[in-house]
């Protein structure tokens, strides 16, 4: 029994996370049926590009619930797209998107779709802060490991949300999650993990559904 006590204090541990949302808005915003909208993530970057099942999490937070709001799937965008939004195409800024409308196929592209708002994904998550030694053993007698290790996840992302019929940003939305999770071991590691982008994504696409379907109520 006295070998569990410290088992049972290590559970009692748990991954905790603080999420921020906030919203900057530029002009009004209003969404109808018939109307979609696209969520890209940002791959101009050569050090990292936005992970694709962030976006993709995302895009289905929106789309999904009450007040759901179509979203056209990202893969299937791009290959209809192609080659205006690769990642040495893509607009970068709205001057950019000016200049795309000018073309007559990516114009004429953008509106079977029914797209009325480009919504451009970029952040990541880093890890830090990580602390904490763990060994693990194999004898005659069996194996297993022991110690204790703990680590920060921080999740940074931003929505810049684009306007295909004024060809203006209208707003962005910021997230910043952080979590602390542990990985306390006696005999077999057992992992406490902070839920970071899952609360990022479920923050950021609950409050872009707002934004976008022009919910008074959304600004933060």
């Amino acid at each position: 029994m006295h070998r569990l006590l410290p088992v049972l204090c290590l559970l009692l541990l748990t991954a905790c996370t603080t999420t921020e949302i906030d919203e900057f808005r530029q002009a009004t915003t209003s969404i109808s049926d018939g109307e979609s909208i696209v969520i890209l993530g940002r791959r101009q970057n050569n050090n990292y590009e936005t992970e694709g099942n962030f976006v993709e999490c995302v895009a289905n937070v929106v789309q999904n619930g009450e007040n759901g709001i179509r979203v056209v799937p990202e893969r299937e965008f791009l290959d209809a797209m192609f080659p205006f939004f690769e990642p040495r195409t893509a607009p970068m800024r709205t001057s950019h998107l000016k200049q795309l409308m000018e073309v007559d196929q990516a114009k004429q592209r953008l509106a079977e779709y029914g797209i009325e708002y480009i919504v451009w994904l970029d952040g990541l998550t880093r890890r830090s802060e990580s602390s904490g030694t763990m060994s693990c053993t194999i004898g005659p007698g069996g194996g297993g490991c022991f110690g204790f290790g703990t680590w920060t996840d921080d999740s940074n992302f931003e929505a810049e949300v684009w306007d295909l019929d004024t060809l203006e940003s209208v707003g962005s939305i910021s997230t910043d999650a952080t979590g602390q999770s542990y990985m306390p071991a006696v005999v077999v590691p057992i992992p406490l993990i902070a839920r970071v982008e899952a609360n990022a994504c479920s923050g950021l696409g609950n409050q872009l559904k707002q934004f976008i379907g022009g919910n008074p109520e959304s600004g933060t």
